[in-house]
């Protein structure tokens, strides 16, 4: 009968405490334990690769490294404060040092460098890297693979290794000559200015070689329109006097020989014309004659003289009579003078007449002057449009000649700037190797061996999938973990379990306390110990378990239910008895098969002989009447099963029982074998109450468990190996 109902709330709690932190081991602990079961294999790989190390540090041929720092700076000082074809951001800009550091790593730079230094025939660079005798003919494919060759060497030796968070970079070159490794650095660094330069250089050539064709067709454009300015200007009789230049370059002609004229005569004209009005006026009021007469100075010492003698005439007539000599002279020296002053003032009239005369004259002529003068600028500021059109087309023609004459000029210096790469440390010959490094090849053998020890726990914990663990019972199989039992030393195991100081009997214990909480009642009245496959200690289980029930105060009967290969009568050191398999096939007084087993309340019912097919009669209703009348009779029934896998006895007889407790040996069968037992035990309705972890030895002392560890109290180690069945 299934006692399934029995099973107390009690292994409720239980489950709870097998899945506690008490129990559950973390995945360090895991990986720990995995490496102290291996720790010898790890101890070899250790070993193994510190060797090889060693070895490979004296074999390799020590080389030196020379490093040159250089700084990169984004910005470059012009000296001929001309602009470059680039603009001022281009070097400004995220990727700048990542091209830097890629020109520095450039197969043309290690070309530059092989050529500058004529690697291919330095007899160290031949020795160190062995590139044999040089060839003579210096364009044969030999010579070109052999610089090729060389060129690849510097690539592959040299190291750029930027500063991080400023400008500079280090140049680190590695060879097995300190002298040279110096050498090859120095030249690196040289080289990448010199390249940097060449590059700039070069970078102009195209746009110089574009400009020069511009500026010749340019030239000849403004050749040809400043002869037609001037054909034109000849032509129409254009003679500029005064032009401007505006800001943008635009020629303008202000003043020419005709406007110059034209204003001189107009200002003549004007002059003349205020002449003539001015004589005429005196002329018309007789003032401007009267003003002459009377300004000029002849004429007024001419009147003073006749006042003078016209004074001595009158005094003389007082005297005298008109007729007097004397009077009579006067007089005639008055009418000189009169007829005197009569011709000055005749002759300052006529001057006066005359000069209006020729002032009109005079205005006339400039009049006739200037009127041509108009005719001949209206005809010039006709003129003077296609004139400007002309004059346009020369000023446009100069100023493109002018501004791409400068930038070709700018163009041809653009390179002259100081550069943007400086040398701060020169390498020197480094006074000892930078590899080999037994210090970093140790560590580097350390890693290996470590990782490589990884990888084979891996592999052997993926291919060994055995129990080690016991706290994998729970956490792998699902089941309760009843305890764990120590493989038992040499002696006999009966009298091992008789020795309740013993590993085995104190684990045993355990594992029946850890029944006693499983039901409601204690320890199940009916259960029966099976194994995935033999030799795993269930029947050394089954009799321990009994004997300590039966020590305990139980009346216990222990029945031998592996009848195809019984183990309980050669543990027991019995013989051969009748028993189960004659009560199943027919014998009705089962009381009568029982024996005793020498231990107080503990009786056997062997298996007896062995029946042809043993899984017909548990199949049959006698086994379950067997175990009935044994329950009513006995306070346990402790039954040794047949193992699962294979037959078909294991699943029969647990149907019939309260419960099943399956026996696990360690580092034995993988776990699926296990689930698959226990799903054949699942599959037939049985009471799965726990399993015990059997035969623990060193392998599992990681664990805290096995012989000499879990169970010792003090006791001493003593020798393992394997129980019974």
């Amino acid at each position: 009968m299934n006692q399934t109902a029995a099973i107390s709330p009690v292994q409720e709690p239980q489950k709870e405490w097998f899945a506690s932190g008490v129990l559950n081991a973390t995945i360090v602990e895991r990986y720990w334990r995995a490496l102290l079961r291996h720790k010898w294999i790890i101890a070899g790989i250790f070993v193994a690769c510190l060797a090889l190390a060693s070895v490979i540090t004296l074999l390799m041929t020590p080389v030196y490294t020379a490093t040159t720092r250089i700084e990169i700076s984004r910005d470059q000082e012009n000296i001929t404060n001309v602009q470059g074809l680039q603009s001022d951001d281009a070097d400004k800009n995220l990727e700048f040092y990542q091209t830097q550091y890629s020109l520095l790593e450039s197969k043309s730079l290690a070309e530059r460098v092989a050529r500058s230094l004529d690697l291919a025939n330095d007899p160290v660079f031949i020795a160190d890297y062995r590139l044999g005798p040089p060839d003579d003919r210096a364009n044969s494919p030999s010579a070109d693979a052999r610089f090729d060759r060389v060129v690849g060497i510097l690539q592959h030796e040299v190291a750029i290794d930027p500063i991080r968070g400023s400008s500079l970079v280090d140049i680190a070159f590695t060879s097995p000559t300190p002298a040279l490794s110096a050498k090859i650095a120095n030249a690196w660094a040289a080289q990448f200015i010199q390249s940097n330069l060449d590059r700039r250089f070069a970078s102009t050539k195209d746009a110089r070689d574009f400009l020069e064709g511009r500026l010749e067709s340019l030239r000849e454009k403004l050749e040809k329109s400043e002869a037609d300015l001037v054909n034109y200007a000849s032509s129409n009789r254009i003679v500029p006097v005064s032009t401007t230049r505006s800001a943008d370059g635009q020629t303008t002609t202000e003043r020419t020989v005709t406007a110059n004229d034209l204003e001189a005569l107009d200002s003549a004209l004007a002059e003349a014309t205020a002449d003539r009005i001015k004589a005429g006026s005196g002329l018309r009021t007789h003032s401007s004659a009267d003003d002459a007469i009377a300004s000029d100075s002849a004429i007024s010492a001419l009147r003073a003289q006749r006042a003078l003698v016209a004074a001595q005439y009158a005094n003389l007539l007082t005297t005298f009579e008109p007729g007097y000599p004397e009077a009579a002279a006067l007089k005639s020296q008055l009418n000189a003078l009169d007829q005197s002053i009569a011709h000055e003032e005749g002759r300052i009239r006529a001057t006066v007449s005359a000069d209006y005369q020729q002032a009109l004259t005079r205005e006339n002529g400039l009049r006739g002057k200037v009127e041509a003068l108009k005719d001949e600028m209206i005809s010039e500021r006709r003129a003077s449009i296609q004139y400007a059109i002309l004059q346009r087309e020369v000023d446009t023609n100069r100023q493109l000649y002018d501004a791409i004459l400068q930038r070709y000029k700018e163009i041809g210096v653009a390179g002259v700037s100081s550069n943007n790469v400086a040398i701060i440390d020169r390498a020197d010959a480094p006074n000892g190797p930078s590899s080999p490094k037994l210090v970093l090849n140790v560590l580097l053998a350390l890693i290996l061996a470590a990782v490589l020890s990884g990888c084979v726990i891996a592999l052997f914990e993926y291919v060994d999938q055995s129990l080690k663990d016991p706290q994998d019972v729970d956490r792998m199989l699902a089941v309760p973990l009843l305890g764990s039992i120590p493989r038992v030393s040499n002696a006999d195991v009966v009298e091992q379990l008789e020795d309740r100081k013993s590993h085995a009997s104190d684990a045993y214990l355990s594992v029946k306390t850890n029944l006693s909480f499983l039901t409601d009642h204690g320890v199940p009245r009916s259960f029966m110990i099976t194994s995935t496959a033999p030799n795993e200690g269930k029947s050394v289980s089954s009799i321990a378990l009994a004997k300590i029930l039966a020590r305990s105060g139980s009346s216990v009967v222990l029945v031998d239910a592996d009848m195809r290969n019984p183990s309980i009568h050669r543990l027991l050191d019995f013989g051969q008895h009748d028993g189960l398999s004659n009560y199943l096939s027919g014998q009705d007084d089962w009381q009568s098969l029982l024996r005793e087993s020498g231990t107080e309340r503990l009786t056997i019912l062997d298996s007896g002989p062995t029946p042809p097919n043993s899984a017909e009669l548990l199949s049959g209703p006698r086994l379950s009447q067997l175990i009935a009348g044994l329950s009513s009779r006995f306070d346990h029934v402790v039954v040794d099963s047949p193992p699962i896998l294979g037959i078909a006895d294991a699943p029969l007889l647990s149907s019939t029982l309260e419960g099943v407790v399956i026996a696990i040996e360690a580092n034995r069968h993988k776990l699926r074998t296990i689930q698959n037992a226990l799903r054949r035990l699942r599959a037939a309705n049985a009471t799965i109450l726990g399993a015990i972890v059997t035969k623990l030895d060193e392998r599992n002392s990681a664990y805290g468990y096995g012989y000499g560890y879990g169970y010792g109290y003090g006791y001493g180690k003593t020798e393992a190996t394997a129980s019974a069945g």
